[in-house]
C-alpha cells in the first residue's frame, strides 16, 4: 500500500480476541448497557431520570456506562447552556438500532420468565 492509499478499517471478527468489536459487545450487552439502551428508547432523559428508572445502578456505573455508549456512538450527550446545568442523553440513530435489538431480547426474557424460572428451579432441585 502506498502513502496515498486510504487506510482500510479492519474487518470485524468477533471471534478474534483482538477485534475491537468485543469492547462494543461488552458495552452493549452489559447489564447496565442493555437497561440504559432500552430506557433511552423512551426518548431523551436526564441523568437523574435514568438513575431512578434503572433500579440498582450507582451514579458511578451510570456515568461510566453512558460514557462508553457515547464513545461507541450510541448515545448523544447534550449540555444545555442554562443555570443550573441541564444535561440530557438520547439515542443516536445507531443507538436506536441497537436499542431495538436488545429491547427484543429484553421482551423475550420477560415473556419467557416463567419458563426460565421453572427451568432454574428444576435444575436446582
Amino acid at each position: 500500500m502506498n502513502d496515498a492509499s486510504p487506510a482500510r478499517a479492519p474487518r470485524a471478527d468477533l471471534f478474534s480476541e483482538y477485534c475491537p468489536s468485543r469492547d462494543v459487545l461488552k458495552h452493549v450487552t452489559s447489564r447496565w448497557g442493555v437497561l440504559l439502551l432500552v430506557a433511552l428508547l423512551d426518548g431523551p432523559q436526564r441523568f437523574g431520570e435514568l438513575r431512578r428508572k434503572v433500579g440498582g445502578i450507582s451514579e458511578k456505573m451510570l456515568g461510566q456506562t453512558l460514557h462508553w455508549l457515547e464513545q461507541d456512538g450510541f448515545v448523544q450527550r447534550t449540555a444545555h447552556p442554562v443555570a443550573p446545568p441541564h444535561v440530557d442523553y438520547r439515542l443516536t440513530p445507531l443507538g436506536e438500532g441497537i436499542g431495538r435489538k436488545v429491547g427484543d431480547v429484553v421482551a423475550w426474557i420477560e415473556g419467557n420468565l416463567d419458563n426460565i424460572l421453572a427451568a432454574q428451579a428444576e435444575k436446582a432441585a
